[in-house]
């Protein structure tokens, strides 16, 4: 899960306490250069995209109307916005409300509606349930207990590092979980370098440099490969899972993205420990004492105590709630059937999620206390709903005013291409844009694009959606990538040259097997609206006005 960062949001300036004499610089000086080329790039792509882009004529021939060169221009200066983060990227998801009923894109009541779309709700509850884990640190016993039983030697430690970080980033946010993993990795370098010195050899040589890279990376690389495994473990699935919906009238559950994320995960794991391994070769250095340091590292915590009982009993019963949601639904009677003869289910994940959240809230655990308290529960990242919903604003007025249409055409080389190979370059565009971009914002502009691309293709629709939400949140080669990259770069272990070394081959074995995911395990799991033809995609945009 994408967030801000460490107590400040994205962007901010801060220069120390000022000196005697010294006044503050015009925020102009301040702002990084790409930042402010941001500020103004953003406008003016919109204005001249506005004045180029073809106009659709009397007669009905090729090209846009108002509305639809409208939702381009602006799209394009809130994805520039987003890119360069030349202001917070949760402050720049207000652009639609702002700007879409003023340039005719959209009523303001047709902006704001995805703003409180359901899986805003989901994520909000899964960031609840997250910040009382970190409340009462159970995810660091869980962590230290996965390392413990991988073991020991410099090839497992790296493994630990990087199962146990997914592990806890499958629930919590990406960044939390490489926070929290940290420090556990630095300290294991620092003694696994005491060790190596011990020997008479310097923290200079190879091996004992590899393991700190490979170390790191394991981290950074683990809270993004664990992230994708479920519905609220990034926000680029969350994103997906709604523009399905929206758009096919029906998208997967919680149990169906695991299906699916779930065993990416399982086979992106190995693959990337392996790399790791391949390209920072650990043999001859002596990791003694890693067991010991971890196993003091859990005596630290003392035994388990009543309010980690408390959420590991609310946890386990809202992931089985998630799991089995459906007959879970039909054997306590929330369902509903309407004339027509469809049943709807009362019971959703993102009423899963919320309950959850409020039975912690409900939850005493001695001395007064809650399982979870307001005090923490401000402290989750809001901003990440602002984000959501600026996204799925703009997705929707892209479909409403039939800018995914025209923009597919951008795809129209690929007409009469495999799926295969139209599948795996949706994944390579998605993979290789997060690594200049924010993968959410990468996965609002490109999921109707790729959606309408698919349908005049012939391509699963559905397949080629998880590819961009998959895609997007596996992005290793750049620091900026993603904010666990950014996170571990700032160790001091690292290079950008090691970050390029290993990632550009990991983007690439991920894109290999997110394409084989998106082609033969998607159509098996995922039960939404027929993948050909584009006539449920019509049907569904009919509903939608056009402003």
């Amino acid at each position: 899960m994408e967030t801000a960062g460490f107590g400040m949001s994205r962007g901010t300036v801060w220069e120390g306490p000022l000196a005697p004499g010294r006044t503050l610089r015009p925020m102009a000086e301040r702002l990084p250069p790409p930042r402010l080329i941001g500020l103004f790039l953003g406008p003016a792509l919109a204005a001249i995209l506005y004045f180029t882009l073809p106009a659709a004529s009397e007669s009905g021939g090729p090209g846009l109307s108002h509305a639809g060169r409208m939702t381009v221009a602006l799209g394009a200066w809130l994805a520039a916005w987003w890119i360069t983060e030349a202001i917070a990227i949760e402050a720049a998801a207000l652009l639609p409300l702002a700007l879409f009923p003023l340039a005719g894109v959209a009523t303001m009541k047709d902006a704001a509606r995805p703003y409180a779309d359901e899986v805003v709700f989901l994520f909000l509850g899964g960031m609840l349930l997250g910040s009382a884990l970190e409340r009462w640190n159970l995810h660091r016993r869980l962590a230290l207990r996965v390392m413990l039983l991988l073991g020991a030697s410099p090839a497992r430690l790296v493994g630990g590092l990087m199962l146990a970080t997914a592990v806890i980033s499958m629930w919590v946010s990406n960044t939390a979980a490489a926070v929290m993993m940290l420090p556990i990795g630095v300290g294991i370098v620092q003694l696994a370098h005491t060790h190596h010195e011990a020997d008479g050899a310097s923290q200079a040589d190879r091996p004992a440099r590899n393991f700190a890279i490979a170390a790191m990376l394991a981290i950074a690389q683990g809270a993004s490969i664990g992230g994708v495994a479920t519905i609220i473990g990034s926000p680029p699935n969350g994103v997906t899972v709604a523009f399905v919906a929206r758009t096919f009238g029906d998208a997967p559950t919680f149990a169906e993205w695991a299906l699916v994320g779930v065993p990416v995960m399982l086979v992106v794991l190995p693959a990337a420990w392996a790399l790791l391994l391949l390209i920072f070769p650990v043999r001859g250095l002596r990791s003694g004492g890693a067991h010991g340091y971890l196993a003091g590292e859990l005596r630290t915590l003392g035994p388990i105590t009543r309010p980690e009982l408390t959420l590991t009993t609310v946890f386990g019963l809202a992931a089985a709630a998630w799991i089995f949601r459906e007959p879970l639904a039909h054997l306590v009677g929330l369902t509903r059937t309407d004339a027509a003869g469809k049943t709807t289910l009362l019971l959703t994940d993102a009423g899963i999620a919320i309950l959850a959240s409020l039975i912690l809230f409900l939850a005493p655990v001695g001395g007064g206390r809650f399982a979870l308290d307001w005090n923490t529960a401000g402290k989750i990242p809001w901003g990440i709903l602002l984000l959501f919903g600026g996204g799925l604003s703009l997705a929707a007025a892209v479909e409403a005013n039939g800018v995914d249409d025209f923009l597919a055409g951008l795809f129209g080389g690929l007409t009469g291409a495999p799926t295969v190979v139209v599948l795996a370059v949706f994944v390579l565009a998605s993979i290789f844009l997060s690594e200049v971009g924010s993968n959410t914002a990468v996965a609002t502009v490109l999921l109707p694009v790729v959606a309408g691309a698919a349908v005049k293709l012939g391509v699963p629709p559905e397949g080629a959606c998880m590819c961009v939400g998959l895609g997007v949140s596996l992005a290793f080669m750049m620091p900026c990538g993603t904010p666990p990259n950014a996170l571990v770069f700032t160790s001091g272990h690292l290079r950008v040259a090691d970050m390029v070394k290993s990632g550009v081959l990991l983007n690439i074995a991920c894109a290999v097997i997110i394409t084989l995911a998106a082609l033969f395990l998607v159509p098996l799991v995922w039960e939404i609206a027929p993948s050909t033809g584009g006539q449920s995609v019509e049907v569904e945009k009919a509903s939608v006005p056009i402003q």
